[in-house]
């Protein structure tokens, strides 16, 4: 038996109601690894030429990696992919918990999803066998009630439940695929991929067991590196992800008011601290992870900790981005979002779009069915979650994204719509890392700080004796706000190596060299695999991805950042940075590059994608 994978990937037709496996073998998990290199893959070899995203032929791919539910420490990640009814691209969106790690103990590593059913259904997978099933009565109900009612029907409640939710049925462009009613695999729309199958939920439960090759070797790495970084997670571990909103606020980062400022007044108000001392009522982790950063939250008559609570990313999205020091305010709409299935850094940036739009008097209540809506509109933002999920009213445009309602509306809204290829940025102003702010725009997703430099690596003495183990880079820290050659060949290095984690079904919070990734990978799977070999699997995983955009018809014109990264941004620590767009085009063309693609249009250029052991893409890219 095969170690840190099972050699079985499920096919599901939802049209033919037809269900198949195949069984890929070890050359195909050591090329492609799992996650996004998977998904990458498929798409391409299965998602016909321009297909529609809500089409019955786009692929929906659930993919676990070969490290996900091993005994190494944090592996509970996984994938999930499909082309992009938010950005008409790669669409690819990770997640934590548990439902990756259930579904290799169910025997699959990866359940690709195609067709569409005429009625509502769900696909019901135990210990590798698959069942497509009625789901009538799940359409139109919350997350948490889908769930409890899924476990019911099926007599067990250790089912693990991934859902599209009310968005996703409604078809909301950047609806999410909740897991286990807390997790979101939150951006790109994907939600809406799999309401547009009438495929409410993915139920899963597995009894079998994942072998790891040495597993007393991975019990030395747990350990040792729980000692190494266990004052770091402290903070974590106490206030969650939401910790760090004090610390941004101090060095000018925290994105406010649609991305016009990094300082807000009311921070204080809407910090994890703040949750743990008024809100906090439990704590929760994902499998085998030490460091146990998710949050339970309650409001008594409002808020359910079965949702969990919010991230970080909520509490900038829904707090300072709209100007909102109201917590609750920001509780009750994560909550929402949970329940209904929407992506929380979207829904909160295409709210902070409307909310300049007005400020500016270039969307009035007339253009809005009567919603008139402020920066600091505490009451008005739960009410457009509410809104958007069920495209009710105005709600209906903002399902849209920022980027589509502007288009809708002109005017000169337009300027205010902070996206990449059409996905809102997330709570990591560009601005303020210009590394970040550049990696958004040729990210193959659009903006995502997942799989995107944060230059804090770079800046210090610390981080640069990391990426001197890890890639021979020697030079002294570069400036958070550099975009010189230095620094667009540190984001080639570590996009790949996060593309990487992304592939292993990992968590980036682990932060580990490529070398000490090396021997993890060794351990799980016992292949003789080195660094080298690693490094090739994400630059593999992010080509890939980036000749599916080629194939579907983006250009080098889509990797571009919006225009408010071109104005100066109003910030105590920061004041004035702003992204040269001359220098970030004289980045993008050495970037490419050094990628192997063309310096003027971002195509891979055969010799590389040869290089990369994926020659037959080439024939794709020529023929597209």
């Amino acid at each position: 038996m095969p170690n840190g994978y099972q050699n079985r990937i499920l096919y599901a037709d939802l049209t033919e109601r037809t269900t198949r496996t195949e069984e890929p073998g070890d050359a195909f998990y050591r090329t492609y690894l799992g996650g996004w290199g998977i998904i990458a893959h498929e798409l391409l070899k299965r998602a016909p030429v321009g297909v529609d995203p809500f089409a019955p032929e786009n692929p929906l791919i659930f993919a676990t990696g070969v490290l996900t539910g091993s005994n190494a420490p944090s592996s509970g990640r996984h994938a999930v992919g499909a082309k992009s009814p938010l950005t008409g691209g790669f669409g690819e969106s990770d997640v934590g918990g548990y439902w990756g790690t259930e579904l290799k103990r169910a025997g699959l590593d990866a359940v690709v999803i195609t067709g569409a059913s005429a009625e509502p259904v769900y696909l019901w997978i135990r210990d590798g066998e698959a069942e497509i099933r009625d789901a009538r009565h799940l359409w139109g109900r919350e997350t948490a009630d889908v769930q409890e009612q899924i476990r019911e029907d099926l007599g067990d409640p250790k089912v693990r439940v991934a859902q599209c939710g009310i968005a996703g049925e409604n078809l909301v462009r950047y609806a999410c695929i909740m897991h286990d009613v807390s997790r979101a695999a939150g951006r790109g729309g994907l939600g809406a991929v799999m309401g547009a199958k009438k495929l409410r939920a993915v139920a899963v439960r597995g009894t079998g067991s994942i072998e790891n090759a040495n597993p007393d070797e991975l019990v030395k790495i747990r350990d040792g590196f729980i000692r190494l970084r266990e004052q770091h997670w402290q903070g974590l571990q106490r206030d969650g992800t939401g910790a760090g909103v004090g610390s941004l606020q101090e060095r000018g980062l925290l994105p406010t008011r649609n991305f016009r400022e990094g300082t807000f007044d009311g921070w204080e108000k809407i910090t994890g601290e703040r949750i743990t001392e008024k809100y906090l009522v439990g704590r929760d982790t994902c499998h085998v992870c030490p460091v146990g950063c998710k949050r339970k939250v309650a409001v008594e008559g409002k808020v359910d900790p079965a949702y969990g609570g919010p991230e970080y990313e909520s509490l900038g999205a829904f707090g300072s981005l709209c100007g909102n020091d109201d917590l609750e305010s920001i509780l009750v709409a994560n909550q929402l979002c949970n329940a209904y299935g929407i992506d929380v850094i979207s829904a909160g940036a295409t709210i902070a779009w409307l909310m300049e739009s007005f400020e500016k008097g270039l969307v009035t209540a007339e253009d809005t069915g009567g919603i008139d809506v402020q920066f600091g509109d505490a009451e008005a933002i739960p009410q457009l979650v509410e809104a958007i999920a069920r495209r009710e009213g105005f709600g209906d445009t903002l399902a849209e994204g920022s980027w589509r309602a502007a288009q809708a509306i002109g005017r000169g809204t337009e300027a205010f719509a902070v996206h990449v290829k059409g996905q809102e940025l997330p709570m990591h102003d560009g601005r303020s890392r210009f590394g970040l702010g550049f990696s958004y725009a040729v990210s193959a997703t659009g903006a995502d700080h997942i799989h995107s430099i944060h230059d804090e690596a770079m800046s210090v003495e610390a981080g640069m004796a990391m990426l001197q183990y890890s890639y021979g880079i020697t030079h002294e820290p570069i400036p958070q706000n550099d975009l010189s050659a230095r620094k667009v060949r540190g984001a080639a290095y570590l996009n790949t190596h996060l593309m990487l984690f992304n592939s292993l079904g990992w968590c980036f919070f682990h932060n580990y060299s490529v070398p000490r990734t090396r021997d993890v990978v060794q351990a799980v799977t016992g292949w003789n695999i080195q660094a080298f070999e690693l490094m090739k699997a994400g630059e593999r995983a992010q080509t890939l991805a980036r000749s599916f955009n080629v194939r579907e018809g983006l250009t080098a014109a889509d990797d571009v950042l919006p225009p408010r990264m071109a104005e100066p941004i109003r910030s105590t620590a920061i004041d004035g940075w702003r992204i040269d767009p001359e220098e970030f085009f004289r980045a993008r063309s050495l970037y490419y590059g050094m990628m192997g693609w063309d310096e003027e249009t971002g195509v891979p250029k055969a010799w590389k994608l040869h290089e990369l052991g994926i020659g037959w893409v080439a024939d794709l890219i020529e023929a597209a």
